[in-house]
């Protein structure tokens, strides 16, 4: 998909790199030192603000409606910063926060989830809708949290296990179709 909108935007000398077939919707944002991978979703009113660090989202993950993926600048109270790095296969539901975190693979995290500073997400977890991730917080593989703060609520099962590759899959299907109608529209206009 070509992406010459006005809502990727190069910032600070940083141009957002994209993987093949990303679909980023019109009314989202994606702007400075950002990398999405292949097969990547950014969905309705979504801010990715790569514009102090950098931001890596990998391949087939969705950020869906209304999230705000922002970075930790460097400087005298963080001296690195943090940067916000995503892994694949992680579906991020509407309105979640993620800030200056790692995210790994295979995570879900919930609608209206807040993943604050330094914080770690290991692969394969599930961060439950509302869910508060304090800052420089470590989340086990394999289990649900939930709560604020969150807390380690039990192991996920082997359903919930294979559940992190459908939903990524589905979200790829849901955007090769989303591309193929706005590509439709633009070729008409």
């Amino acid at each position: 998909m070509k992406h010459h909108g006005k809502n990727i935007r190069s910032f600070g000398g940083h141009r957002p790199q994209m993987g093949e077939r990303v679909f980023v919707d019109p009314t989202a944002v994606v702007l400075g030192d950002a990398s999405l991978g292949d097969d990547v979703s950014v969905w309705p009113q979504v801010a990715v603000r790569a514009d102090m660090h950098t931001i890596t989202i990998g391949a087939r993950t969705s950020v869906q409606d209304g999230c705000v993926l922002h970075i930790t600048h460097a400087g005298p109270y963080n001296d690195g910063g943090w940067p916000l790095l995503i892994g694949e296969d992680v579906t991020i539901g509407h309105n979640a926060t993620l800030h200056g975190c790692v995210i790994g693979n295979r995570v879900l995290v919930g609608m209206g989830a807040t993943v604050m500073d330094g914080a770690v997400v290991e692969d394969d977890v599930v961060i439950a809708a509302g869910a508060l991730v304090t800052p420089k917080k470590t989340l086990r593989s394999g289990f649900l949290y939930a709560g604020s703060p969150a807390r380690e609520m039990r192991p996920l099962s082997d359903g919930e296990m294979n559940y992190f590759c459908y939903s990524a899959n589905n979200y790829v299907k849901l955007k090769d179709q989303h591309i193929s109608e706005l590509e439709a529209v633009n070729n008409t206009a």
